[in-house]
């Protein structure tokens, strides 16, 4: 099935300050820098290649961002990011709908009986 889950990919943290944040991982951690989009996008993944990342994304709100409520995301790869929300609906699985931003990926929220968070993500089709 196209949409099935394959792998952990990334795990996400959203941060509020983003070039505090930048430096935080690259230098006061020491993590390689896998993927950078740019700033205005406000996403950027460390890690190796070919490994599981972690990721920053710009806290964009509403409202500050939440202190210890949700944590990171773990967001797993798949080929079809639609096929997959609808194998996860079809199991009772509550879902977001997709989202798309062009030229870089797919994604959806789904979540556990508990209500966290975690996400499937794909590419996006060329345009």
């Amino acid at each position: 099935m196209a949409g099935t889950i394959k792998k952990l990919q990334v795990v996400s943290y959203a941060v509020s300050d983003w070039q505090k944040s930048k430096k935080f991982y690259a230098e006061t951690v020491g993590l390689p820098v896998a993927a950078f989009m740019n700033d205005e996008i406000g996403w950027m993944e460390f890690g190796e290649k070919d490994d599981v990342h972690l990721a920053i994304s710009l806290w964009r709100g509403p409202g500050p961002l939440p202190r210890g409520a949700g944590g990171a995301v773990a967001i797993f790869a798949v080929d079809d990011t639609v096929k997959a929300i609808q194998e996860l609906r079809k199991k009772g699985v509550k879902c977001d709908n997709p989202v798309t931003i062009p030229g870089m990926v797919v994604y959806a929220n789904f979540y556990d009986p508990d209500g966290n968070r975690l996400q499937v993500a794909g590419t996006a089709p060329k345009e």
